[in-house]
């Protein structure tokens, strides 16, 4: 198993990689600062659902995820001119969507630092059909109990397959920071998981 990588039922569920392909949206976002509702429509279409399921993942609720893509897409409409090329624009997107969530989370617990409240899962990963009940669950809970920004790059890298570069730059962290944030999550999530099997988590010993 390549190190630094997470195996959930014997499949690695994500790992950091340095490719870097073309962004396919970078053509649009002229075109969405000047107005463009047709642009603006196509990228909302081709990145709604990852979103989303992103969204929802941190809020625990549908309905407010809703709500925090419908945030961060009128964010991106409103600000789309201030996009810089050396930006994905996905990353961007997941840049808002977390800032929106965490701007969520502090309206429903005003008291809490929103850095280091917990942020809940409810359900389904894409992964989790390779995931046995109590293993499942095991995951879950793991991950429900890391801090905010650990829990985001762990789901960032591991499971929506950003590039280190990409979770990074949407976490506004340095790659060195992010690798810290794995590197403490993965320990967590390995503590959490020890009386699992002993496969369930790889990487850093």
């Amino acid at each position: 198993m390549p190190e630094g990588g997470i195996a959930v039922g014997g499949v690695l569920a994500g790992t950091m990689t340095s490719s870097e392909p073309e962004d396919p949206d970078a053509a649009l976002m002229p075109r969405i600062a000047e107005g463009d509702a047709s642009a603006y429509r196509l990228l909302v279409d081709r990145h709604a659902d990852r979103l989303l399921a992103f969204a929802e993942r941190l809020v625990g609720d549908r309905a407010t995820a809703e709500d925090v893509v419908q945030d961060s897409y009128l964010s991106l409409w409103r600000t789309a001119a201030r996009w810089s090329p050396q930006a994905k624009v996905r990353t961007w997107l997941y840049r808002i969507a977390r800032n929106a969530a965490i701007d969520r989370v502090r309206r429903r617990k005003p008291t809490v630092d929103p850095e280091t409240v917990t942020l809940i899962d409810p359900g389904a990963r894409p992964d989790r059909a390779v995931i046995d009940g109590d293993i499942g669950r095991a995951v879950s809970a793991a991950l429900d109990a890391l801090p905010e920004r650990q829990r985001a790059a762990i789901v960032m890298v591991h499971y929506d397959g950003l590039s280190g570069a990409d979770a990074s730059a949407a976490m506004e962290v340095s790659v060195e920071a992010l690798e810290s944030l794995l590197a403490r999550g993965r320990r967590a999530l390995r503590a959490a998981l020890s009386g699992q099997r002993d496969d369930l988590i790889g990487g850093e010993r």
